[in-house]
């Protein structure tokens, strides 16, 4: 497999055109870029129920009733969620999975990008399928998918109990566990959402619901000796087994671990905390007053707040600094440990760090248009469309990909072109 260090970084400049392709075609979907930049890909219509994808201007083999969800796994490798002869399946640069189905969707790709998860249903039961091997036990409703990081395991919300209409004594008994790789755990819950896996994928965490009012997390189907008003998903610490997951005590939000609370801080909400890359400090979106929100790192706040949302939060590689999107008065804009860019915009995406961490890069909408900031620093170049901003492994250079006048470019720039 190919990383980020066996690219093309020399070549300054690759162009595609993309204007023809609405001539050769009825139609032509939103389109898709590889991570590496060198290929562009997307749905295009030939005749009525008649679909293939085009990469780089040209078209894969076979034809299809219908495609959607196309996505470039991590490792290049271009995939779509197709139908034939009414029956859903995964094509991966064209070729399909010999297993079919009668709706797949949620394609998920493991950290390299080399394992393809998706849901499925198959008469009417629900299951998942990595690499075209599926669930052996399937159940009657299914959610909060989840391929662990290396590809090695899947796991899910799952509906053990069937539940008739307005059976509300079989619900409140629990009628929901999670499945490892189609395994049950032993345990019902009344509700289960999102999941976790550890680092060693050996063991799973989930947000449970014990009963109307009782909240918690359980670790292999064994619940915390403590319960909550409410909590949100659980995270492994990349180093241990302990789980940590936002809980509300009362009315306020605070972190727990394994049950106890950790942070001393509370706050009206608390949510998305992430780890650093070492495991050894823990980030989150908090709100400290009403109304407004910040970041909060080992329950520091941020001393900047804002009024509509902050979201994104990024740690950079070595888990000395953090950043996020923040939006206020209708604008957004970049926060890096506390201290917010001068350059507002209309929308902006999540933010990249540089390998060493001098630099942060975001793809940025403004006045209609899409563009690339750097550092607090615009790109000086408008286009039409446009993906993240990935810099060189080894830092110096940055790829950025975008849609210009009917025109796919691919372009290796100087971060001091940008930042000066």
């Amino acid at each position: 497999m190919t990383t980020a260090n066996d690219w093309d970084w020399e070549s300054k400049e690759k162009s595609i055109p993309l204007k023809k392709w609405k001539d050769n075609f009825e139609w032509v979907e939103e389109p898709h870029a590889s991570d590496d930049g060198e290929h562009i890909g997307a749905i295009v219509n030939l005749d009525e129920a008649e679909f293939t994808v085009c990469v780089n201007g040209e078209t894969w083999d076979t034809p299809f009733e219908k495609i959607w969800n196309l996505r470039f796994s991590r490792d290049g490798r271009l995939t779509a969620l197709v139908s034939e002869d009414e029956l859903w399946t995964v094509a991966v640069d064209g070729k399909t999975w010999e297993n079919k189905f009668d709706y797949a969707w949620n394609t998920q790709f493991s950290r390299d990008g080399t394992c393809i998860a998706i849901a499925f249903q198959q008469d009417m039961a629900y299951g998942m399928a990595v690499d075209d091997k599926s669930w052996d036990t399937l159940f009657s409703n299914i959610s909060s998918m989840n391929l662990s990081s290396d590809g090695k395991r899947t796991a899910a919300s799952i509906q053990t109990e069937a539940l008739s209409q307005g059976d509300i004594f079989k619900f409140s008994d629990g009628a929901f566990s999670a499945a490892v790789d189609g395994n049950p755990w032993e345990t019902n819950f009344v509700n289960v959402w999102q999941t976790a896996f550890s680092s060693d994928t050996g063991k799973l965490a989930a947000e449970v619901r014990l009963n109307l009012y009782e909240y918690t997390i359980a670790v292999d189907g064994e619940i915390w000796g403590r319960t909550f008003g409410s909590v949100w998903e659980p995270k492994f610490n990349p180093n241990t087994d302990d789980v940590t997951a936002p809980v509300r005590s009362g009315s306020l939000w605070s972190i727990a671990e394994n049950g106890h609370l950790i942070w001393n801080g509370k706050y009206g909400q608390l949510w998305h905390h992430i780890y650093s890359p070492d495991g050894k400090t823990i980030a989150a979106i908090v709100s400290p007053r009403f109304g407004k929100w910040t970041i909060a790192v080992d329950d520091n706040p941020w001393p900047v707040l804002f009024g509509d949302m902050v979201i994104d939060i990024t740690y950079s590689h070595n888990g000395r600094h953090v950043a996020a999107l923040a939006k206020d008065n209708g604008k957004w804009t970049v926060v890096v440990d506390g201290v917010p860019w001068t350059s507002e915009f209309d929308r902006a995406w999540p933010p990249v760090f540089s390998a060493d961490d001098e630099f942060v890069a975001v793809k940025v909408e403004k006045d209609g248009m899409v563009t690339y900031a750097v550092n607090d620093h615009m790109w000086d170049h408008k286009c039409d469309g446009a993906w993240d901003p990935v810099f060189h492994p080894r830092g110096g250079k940055i790829l950025f990909r975008t849609i210009e006048d009917g025109t796919y470019h691919r372009r290796i720039k100087s971060v001091s072109e940008i930042t000066g």
